[in-house]
């Protein structure tokens, strides 16, 4: 099965937080195969335990990079970015960088994004969003 959702760095890091928790829980149900991340999603997080020194966040964060595929860019990302910039920046409704990467990365490769910053998200044209943090799975 092809991969179906991306998981933003909110998301895969509540999974880290919480192993057994929601999200946890829709991965079973939707299949580990259906999920992916984004590298950008993986060195943001990577970054985070960097800076906190932690190594049982390391070794957490490690655990779930080797359960999840992690996509890398793709041509085709950088024509996705420029016109969600564009779109954004008219409107007055801007996101930050790796935001509009990750989310050029979903309409990319075709994928639902999964996230708890869905008010963010949504301001993406043609993105498709899920909350499975919220969702209590």
């Amino acid at each position: 099965m092809p991969h179906r959702y991306l998981l933003d760095s909110d998301t895969l890091s509540d999974l880290v937080r919480n192993p057994h928790g929601a999200v946890a829980r829709m991965i079973a149900r939707r299949g580990e195969d259906s999920v992916a991340t984004s590298v950008v999603v993986a060195a943001e997080l990577r970054y985070g335990a960097v800076k906190r020194q932690s190594s049982r966040l390391s070794t957490r964060l490690d655990a779930v990079l080797r359960e999840i595929a992690v996509l890398p860019l793709e041509p085709g990302i950088e024509m996705h970015y420029a016109e969600i910039r564009v779109a954004l920046e008219r409107a007055g409704r801007s996101i930050g960088g790796n935001d509009m990467l990750i989310a050029a990365h979903a309409l990319a490769a075709d994928l639902v994004l999964v996230t708890g910053n869905v008010r963010e998200f949504e301001r993406v044209p043609m993105l498709d969003v899920v909350n499975w943090i919220a969702s209590g799975a």
